[in-house]
């Protein structure tokens, strides 16, 4: 134990149970309304601070949960008075996949901070550092607490030496303390050491560590970066905590108990609140999947803990979780073509779903996603090493990647946005929801607008026998009764349209009452034995099966985000027609050929199959 430690001291702890624990563990679905009846509890800890925001919460919130991310915010300030909320802001991407004007990065930073902010951890995907200094700057105009980032990794192009370097730049740009942000949870413990020492040795300001116990090396990297100097570090309360997301909090507690690190807090209460999210955990049950436990195999393919979850999520949404291993495998390999981007949060979403996709589709590089050309293209900063240039001219051609800073080409944005939006917004924090995530903020307006929010369901549907409910009629052969949450509906089958997977699709004709609760989450039933039904999330569809070069496809199931032709028009081989996301990430669907587009299937807002024909291009 070091001799120059003094007992006043004491390492400060930032539990991550209201942000990224149930981003890694649960996909990020756990609804603010299981958070605020511990909150009381939660601030009397004394923590350092609770990390509740960014990263993909607020993403989540709109697109699943059906909730105003900035009404959480005010609801988790009010109820945790005494204790800084801290949160995760992606530099010039904020909490969105692209880079934003500096006028939107300014204004959510102030409407943050207004809302209740305490703290920004600020990083960068690429660890670029002119992409951090618009953000930077906004939280110091507003008087909060700037924790900087260097996003830690490993690769034949990262040093110690130069994370210690931009260390030094974030600390001459006016950082508050620095964080070693560990997504991938690949900090060895005496990798840990060395780092904070080398820092401690070129900066005066505090160190904080975030890592996760995915390769099961966080505990003890926490404690041979304590004994090198780091101040703080991330944990999570112990029924959330481990694998892909961090070291529980109660066992660090423990660890440094009666020594001169001592954190002071109470492990009683502690206990009280790990008990509280126990119970809750079972309410989130079908988020977990095999993929977020402690796995050596991180430390190869580096991917960090809430990418993992959410991407097993994701893969199951495309019939596809058997293919988890090759991805895994892919996604190395994409890293590598693209210059050995640290795999955080954008860059981790472009390269995994790149990595899915090259999976998927059968080849590499088959098909390509909007955001991978724009990392190409340079408009997500400069990457950390050189780029594979067949890869590069396959995504962009022969067109010149940018060098400058990439939001320095983008316009003012808030005037247009708040424009576009017109009565559609009732507030400024509308107006940055819109600019994150326009599509995904629209859905939620328009429900907000009619009244009925509809979250996703957190229960599995559950299944009975007609016998069972005898207020019900007689039913035919293709009638079913299915009960959700003790109400029970009938559901008429009538079989039509083409296979998919072997299996057919069948329109429904349902009580009034069950589309309410659930059309979107069962689309298909099909009989299994008598009395009984299996439901089976799929997407129905009377667009023909595509039999024809001229037939377009998509190339994974997802939802159309635009349509950039009208019936009628003439295009050339390679246009865009639409755009179709999937996994978070848009994907541009192309003409096969040159023609005139003879006929459209789809609407912006459809959910679509690869099989299905999207359009129809002819030749003139």
């Amino acid at each position: 134990m070091p001799k120059n430690k003094t007992k006043n001291q004491r390492v400060k702890i930032t539990d991550t149970v209201l942000r990224d624990a149930h981003q890694s563990l649960l996909a990020t679905r756990m609804r603010t309304e299981d958070m605020l009846p511990i909150a009381e509890k939660l601030d009397k800890v004394g923590y350092f601070s609770l990390e509740v925001w960014g990263g993909a919460t607020f993403d989540t919130c709109l697109r699943f949960l059906r909730e105003d991310p900035w009404q959480r915010l005010r609801d988790l300030k009010k109820a945790l008075p005494k204790t800084k909320l801290q949160m995760l802001l992606r530099g010039q991407n904020l909490v969105g996949y692209r880079h934003y004007s500096d006028d939107v990065v300014k204004k959510f930073v102030e409407r943050s901070v207004k809302n209740g902010m305490d703290i920004f951890r600020i990083f960068d995907a690429l660890n670029d550092i002119r992409n951090v200094e618009v953000a930077v700057k906004a939280v110091k105009s507003n008087k909060a607490i700037v924790e900087a980032c260097v996003c830690y990794t490993t690769s034949p192009v990262h040093t110690h030496e130069g994370f210690a370097e931009m260390a030094l730049q974030l600390e001459d740009m006016g950082a508050d303390t620095i964080c070693i942000k560990d997504m991938a949870g690949l900090l060895t413990p005496y990798a840990a050491y060395d780092l904070v020492k080398m820092l401690k040795e070129k900066i005066k300001l505090p160190i904080h560590i975030h890592t996760h116990d995915s390769s099961g090396l966080a505990s003890m990297s926490y404690l041979k970066a304590i004994e090198a100097g780091a101040e703080m570090i991330d944990t999570a309360i112990s029924s959330i905590a481990s694998g892909t997301a961090q070291p529980p909090t109660e066992s660090l507690v423990e660890a440094l108990q009666g020594t001169v690190y001592d954190t002071g807090l109470d492990i009683a209460l502690l206990a009280d609140i790990a008990e509280y999210f126990r119970n809750l955990r079972k309410k989130y049950k079908r988020f977990e999947s095999e993929y977020t436990g402690i796995n050596t195999k991180t430390l190869v393919v580096q991917i960090p803990g809430g990418m993992i979850s959410n991407l097993a999520v994701q893969l199951k949404e495309q019939n596809a979780i058997e293919k988890m291993d090759e991805v895994l495998e892919e996604i190395p390999r994409v890293r590598k073509d693209m210059g050995y981007p640290p795999l955080v949060t954008p860059a981790s979403q472009v390269v995994g779903t790149q990595a899915t996709l090259n999976i998927l589709s059968g080849e590499r590089y088959k098909v390509i996603t909007t955001e991978t050309r724009n990392y190409f293209k340079g408009l997500y900063g400069t990457p950390p090493g050189k780029i594979e240039k067949k890869v590069q001219k396959k995504a962009i051609g022969d067109e010149e990647p940018i060098t400058c800073r990439p939001a320095d080409l983008l316009e003012p944005e808030l005037d247009k946005l708040t424009r576009e939006l017109g009565g559609r917004a009732k507030s400024t924090d509308d107006i940055l929801s819109y600019a994150l995530f326009p599509n995904v903020a629209l859905e939620y307006f328009e429900q907000r607008e009619s009244g009925k929010l509809e979250p996703e369901l957190l229960e599995e549907v559950k299944e009975t026998q007609p016998p069972q409910v005898p207020h019900i009629p007689s039913l035919a052969p293709s009638e079913f009764i299915i009960t959700v949450h003790g109400e029970s509906y009938r559901v008429k089958v009538a079989g039509t349209g083409h296979k998919v997977e072997g299996k057919r699709p069948f329109f429904l004709k349902i009580d009034e009452r069950l589309e309410e609760v659930m059309l979107e989450s069962l689309t298909e039933v099909i009989p299994a034995t008598a009395g009984e039904i299996e439901a089976k999330p799929t997407t129905t569809s009377v667009r023909p099966k595509a039999t024809k070069k001229g037939d377009v496809t998509a190339p994974i199931p997802g939802k159309v985000t635009s349509i950039k032709v009208s019936e009628g028009n003439k295009v050339s081989a390679g246009d865009t027609l639409l755009t179709v996301e999937a996994m978070k990430m848009e994907n541009e669907v192309h003409t096969p050929m040159d023609g005139i587009v003879k006929k459209i299937y789809v609407k912006v807002g459809d959910s679509v199959n690869p099989d299905e024909t999207l359009m129809v291009i002819e030749k003139e």
